[in-house]
């Protein structure tokens, strides 16, 4: 039996792209404007499609195309489009062309018509003159089609098995007629939000790295990212799950060749005598207060991990946490097994990348919730497990930069902002054919 059918529009290294894949879907095309993103997400998804280029820039058509599918039914859409003008008021924030991403989702949607979508964005969105944009989003869902679960909801990866403060406002939405997906409820519950306090069923910070061992140990992770030396110790429950050692860890998803005598992704970071010093004073649960840096708890939460920005505004590095038990940062690898991650996934070999990669991304735990409510509702959807083991993708993939990964896709260096803004003017004129629909249907 074929197993349903996904498309992410906004993959990043994929973290939704994982959780629907575990979750039972194909996950058969994606979209990744930066190539060097797009390189990683073909190293972990390497029968994925990935399509180099700006949404605004790719239509439905194509996506069959390069997927192969066809004319078969698309299941579900799911991505996280940034979301970044505000108007002012008297104007709708729909129409601002910094916000043109969401407009392309929705436009994407309309032409594929899959039997659901997954719309996934930051908490934000619902707070103050940002809840009205979230309105309009609705709005321009429902005049292609399509109704959404309400009132919509705030989700928490900690209260779905991770051990990190995460919270992602998700939309579900079903084509007229379909019954629409519920929220999936919380596994876990977190004590104290404000203080990343421990989860009374969850992971903590020691089950996800009490088992790594410490990448300072290790003389030649001070030049490249990858050593052999597998983790040690007795692994947590969870760390045994994202060690591929449970019979389970795989979920629904494909399982994949690899090493797992070899740490990956942990590349060190230098510190000083002096920063050490002070990562050493600072109590577990506390910010260094030079740094700003917040140390991990081994019996609490991680703070929200975030992805510090691209080039086009600084390349700054977003800071990562003090590891709890030593003086250091933790390392991209840590950061995934924070974030939810499996051992066996890669990122880029640099820490900016690597780092940054797991920030944008969505925790595959919380995504594989999400995706199970969907899948359940699908006819003849039921999820199996396939017993056909993949290979990952080429290592080369892991170290390219702009160029090389432009190179290899066989497209143009992307210039900061200019293709996330291309397409500008076609989705004015598709939006507002849209709310011309949407506004006769309401007066209807």
């Amino acid at each position: 039996m074929a197993r349903p059918i996904a498309i992410d529009l906004f993959a990043g290294a994929g973290g939704l792209t994982l959780g629907f894949e575990q979750a039972g879907f194909d996950v058969v095309a994606s979209v990744e404007i930066d190539p060097i993103h797009a390189a990683v997400h073909r190293f972990n998804f390497p029968r994925c499609a990935i399509v180099p280029k700006s949404i605004a820039d790719v239509t439905g058509a194509e996506l069959r195309k390069v997927a192969g599918i066809g004319s078969r039914k698309v299941d579900v859409i799911f991505g996280g489009p940034p979301c970044q003008g505000f108007s002012l008021i008297g104007h709708r924030m729909f129409d601002d062309p910094r916000n043109s991403l969401v407009r392309e989702f929705v436009r994407i949607v309309d032409e594929l018509k899959p039997s659901y979508f997954v719309f996934e964005n930051v908490k934000g969105l619902t707070i103050g003159k940002h809840r009205a944009f979230l309105e309009e989003i609705i709005a321009a869902f429902t005049a292609v089609g399509y109704r959404i679960r309400l009132p919509w909801r705030v989700l928490d990866a900690a209260d779905y098995g991770v051990p990190q403060h995460r919270e992602r406002l998700i939309l579900l939405g079903a084509r007229k007629g379909l019954p629409l997906p519920e929220y999936p409820p919380a596994v876990c519950y977190a004590a104290d939000r404000t203080q990343m306090a421990r989860l009374p069923k969850g992971p903590t910070c020691q089950d996800a790295l009490g088992d790594l061992p410490d990448a300072d140990s290790f003389d030649e992770l001070s030049g490249c990212d990858v050593v052999k030396a597998g983790a040690s110790g007795t692994p947590s429950t969870y760390a045994r799950e994202l060690r591929s050692l449970t019979k389970g860890a795989w979920h629904y998803g494909y399982v994949r060749e690899w090493d797992s005598r070899r740490m990956t992704s942990s590349a060190r970071t230098e510190h000083t005598a002096m920063s050490q010093k002070r990562f050493s004073k600072t109590s577990p649960g506390e910010v260094e207060p030079i740094s700003r840096f917040f140390k991990l708890s081994p019996d609490g939460l991680c703070n929200t991990l975030r992805a510090g920005t691209d080039s086009a505004r600084g390349a700054f590095t977003s800071p990562r946490p003090i590891h709890y038990a030593w003086p250091r940062c933790i390392t991209v690898r840590e950061m995934a097994r924070l974030h939810g991650f499996p051992d066996w996934f890669r990122f880029h070999v640099t820490k900016w990348h690597g780092a940054r990669q797991i920030g944008n991304s969505v925790p595959p735990p919380l995504a594989r919730s999400v995706a199970a409510k969907v899948i359940a509702l699908i006819p003849e959807g039921e999820s199996t497990r396939p017993s056909e083991v993949i290979s990952l993708g080429e290592p080369a993939l892991l170290s390219m930069d702009m160029s090389a990964a432009s190179k290899y896709f066989g497209i143009a260096i992307p210039i900061a902002n200019r293709d996330r803004k291309s397409g500008a003017k076609k989705s004015k004129q598709y939006v507002s054919e849209l709310f011309t629909v949407y506004e006769e249907a309401v007066v209807a």
